[in-house]
C-alpha cells in the first residue's frame, strides 16, 4: 500500500432533461484512505462535507461501497455498526449519518450519488429501507467494475452520460439487493425445496398437478409450502404457476403455428373461450390480437380460431 492516501471525486452538473429521466446522478468518486490518516481525506462542497462526530444530512441517495479496510456506519435509522470489505452502505436523503474508517486499517471506498422518482418510488414499496442500510455483499469485482466505469463516464461527460451511468446505478441497486436476498435465504433448508416446486410448476403447463400435491411430493402441508413459497417467490404457488401459463402461452403465440384453438388445448384450458378469457384479463387483449401486434401482421389471420 503507497504511503499517501488517494481520491477522485467529480460533481456532476445535472440538466431538466436528466431529471425527466427518473434518475440522475449527482456524484462519483474512489478514495483510498491508509491508517492513521484523518477522516475525510479531501474537501467536498458544503452540503456534501461532513465531521466525523458530527455526521451530515444529504439530500440524495448514495451507494458507498467499501472494497478494503474496515470501519464503522451509523444513522438516524440505524445504531452504530462495524463495517468490512465487501459492505455497501445505502444513504437516504434527509436522514442523518456518519462513517469512518478504523484509524489503525483505513479503508478503500467507491461512490455514487443519485436522486429520481424511480428511486424514491423504490423506497415507497419498501424495497429500499433506512432502517436496513447496510449490507454485507462480500467482495465483488463486478460492482467495482460499475463504478470504475461510471468514473469513466463521468470524466469524458459525453452527451447522454447521465442515462448511461444512472442506468449503472440501477444495476449495482439491483445487483446489491439480490446478493443480499440470496444471503438471506442460503441457509434456509427450505430453499432447495421451494426450488423442486418451481421446477415441478414451470413443467406443469397444462396444470395437470395442482399445488396441494406439489407440496404433498415435498413433504410439507399445504399451508406451510404456500406461506414459505409466498415469501422466497413473492406470489402464491397458484399465481405462479398462471405466470407461467401466461409466459408460454406468449411464447406459443409469437414463435409457433399453432393456432389459439390448439394453444388453448396445449394449455390444459376446457375451451377455446376459457383461454381467451384469462389471456385477454391479464394482456388486454385478445390472443389473436397479440400475435398478430407482436409479429408485425395487422389484419392477418383474423379468421383463425
Amino acid at each position: 500500500m503507497e504511503d499517501k492516501s488517494s481520491s477522485i471525486l467529480y460533481y456532476l452538473p445535472v440538466t431538466p432533461r436528466d431529471e425527466a429521466w427518473g434518475i440522475c446522478c449527482t456524484t462519483a468518486g474512489h478514495q483510498r484512505v491508509t491508517s492513521g490518516t484523518s477522516y475525510p481525506v479531501s474537501r467536498h462542497p458544503e452540503r456534501y462535507s461532513f465531521i466525523k462526530n458530527r455526521g451530515r444530512i444529504l439530500n440524495e441517495y448514495q451507494l458507498v461501497y467499501i472494497t478494503a479496510g474496515a470501519g464503522s456506519f451509523e444513522s438516524a435509522s440505524c445504531p452504530e455498526t462495524a463495517v468490512k470489505a465487501g459492505t455497501m452502505l445505502l444513504l437516504f436523503p434527509s436522514e442523518w449519518h456518519s462513517y469512518s474508517p478504523d484509524p489503525h486499517m483505513g479503508w478503500t471506498e467507491w461512490w455514487v450519488g443519485f436522486r429520481g422518482g424511480q428511486i424514491d418510488r423504490l423506497a415507497e414499496n419498501g424495497f429500499l429501507n433506512p432502517s436496513h442500510p447496510v449490507y454485507a455483499i462480500g467482495t465483488s469485482a463486478g460492482i467495482e467494475s460499475c463504478y470504475r466505469e461510471i468514473i469513466a463516464a463521468v470524466e469524458q461527460e459525453r452527451a447522454g452520460f447521465q442515462v448511461l451511468v444512472s442506468s449503472i446505478v440501477l444495476h449495482i441497486l439491483g445487483s446489491v439487493l439480490f446478493k443480499h436476498t440470496t444471503q438471506l435465504h442460503s441457509e434456509n433448508p427450505l430453499v432447495a425445496k421451494i426450488n423442486r416446486a418451481k421446477a415441478l410448476l414451470r413443467a406443469d403447463t397444462e396444470c395437470r398437478v395442482s399445488p396441494e400435491s406439489v407440496a404433498a411430493e415435498l413433504g410439507m402441508g399445504y399451508t406451510w409450502f404456500r406461506r414459505a413459497f409466498r415469501e422466497y417467490v413473492g406470489m402464491a404457488p397458484a399465481q405462479y404457476r398462471q405466470a407461467v401459463r401466461l409466459n408460454k402461452a406468449r411464447e406459443l403465440l409469437a414463435s409457433t403455428s399453432y393456432t389459439v384453438s390448439e394453444i388453448a388445448y396445449r394449455l390444459g384450458f376446457e375451451s377455446v373461450s376459457a383461454f381467451s378469457l384469462f389471456f385477454r384479463n391479464r394482456e388486454r387483449e385478445s390472443p389473436l390480437a397479440y400475435r398478430m401486434r407482436y409479429r408485425g401482421e395487422p389484419g392477418r389471420g383474423a379468421t383463425r380460431k
